[in-house]
């Protein structure tokens, strides 16, 4: 019972976490929540070595070898977890803990930073691929949280294709929700893969589209809704109406590669944690718009 207390507890964050991020409250930062995982994971291990016990727990003398076992695999995970706190991705809960972008303390990212900007200064000219998505500043960045592996891109599909337009490069969309456990899976697991990370950085123009947002829009921006009849008010109700209404699909996550023009270059794909599909996936949908933009 205790132990599955401690469980519950730990798991429990997870849905407060959702609803941290979805209302952009930023009580639960990734270094917060590991922080309170790493606390009550260690209570757990003190509370298998016998080192205090609760009201109902009787006196043990000695320590039992299953006991002890449990202590051991408790403690182990708390040492998995530590690194997390400086910028390791944990990528075995990368569903399980709020995103890497939101942690204050990224080593990596400073690093990667800090060789961005020095790449910048010793360079006159800034290549057609940094460039790709400086087009316009873009909308809700404010709001949203960045894309990982320090990907730049937009929130917004009409301000990415008119980026694409400008540099004629595909849109990779992104249909993703801040409470979506399979969303920071694959950004972890297959996004951070060198190949795949390499396509998306030099050969699309991204657009993340978070469908669970709650953020209210400016009357201006109100979209009624075909599928429905109803007013979408908010960023995540009109994005997730636009996948609902164009692909009659509700899941995430959901990449879709569009054209130009918007329309679909290869059929969308869903949860896949197979590296070599996505590769394919992405090199199938260049190759189809290098077609079009040729005739």
């Amino acid at each position: 019972k205790v132990t599955l207390g401690f469980v519950e507890l730990a798991l429990g964050l997870k849905f407060l976490s959702v609803a941290d991020q979805v209302y952009h409250w930023r009580i639960l930062d990734r270094e917060i929540y590991l922080a309170i995982w790493i606390v009550l994971f260690s209570l757990l291990g003190l509370y298998y070595l016998g080192v205090y016990r609760f009201k109902h727990d009787d006196p043990r003398e000695h320590i039992s070898i299953g006991r002890l076992m449990l202590a051991i695999i408790t403690f182990s995970f708390v040492v998995y977890l530590l690194p997390g706190m400086w910028g390791a991705p944990l990528k075995a809960l990368s569903g399980y803990l709020p995103p890497q972008q939101t942690l204050d303390f990224d080593l990596q990212r400073i690093v990667r930073d800090e060789i961005q900007l020095s790449s910048l200064n010793n360079s006159t000219n800034a290549s057609k691929d940094d460039l790709a998505t400086l087009c316009e500043k873009p909308k809700y960045e404010e709001i949203l949280p960045p894309l990982p592996h320090g990907l730049k891109g937009y929130h917004d599909l009409d301000q990415a294709l008119r980026c694409s337009k400008k540099l004629l490069k595909p849109v990779f969309v992104d249909f993703t929700g801040h409470g979506c456990v399979n969303c920071r899976e694959m950004e972890a697991r297959v996004w951070s893969h060198p190949e795949v990370l390499k396509r998306l950085k030099e050969n699309f123009i991204i657009c993340a589209l978070y469908v669970d947002d709650k953020t209210p829009l400016p009357e201006n921006e109100w979209v009624k809704s075909t599928y429905d009849g109803k007013w979408k008010k908010t960023i995540g109700k009109k994005f997730a109406d636009l996948q609902v209404t164009r692909y009659n699909i509700n899941a995430q996550p959901y990449y879709v590669i569009l054209d130009t023009a918007g329309n679909d270059l290869v059929q969308p794909k869903a949860y896949d944690l197979n590296v070599d599909n996505f590769v394919r996936f992405l090199d199938n949908a260049k190759n189809e718009f290098d077609k079009r933009v040729k005739k």
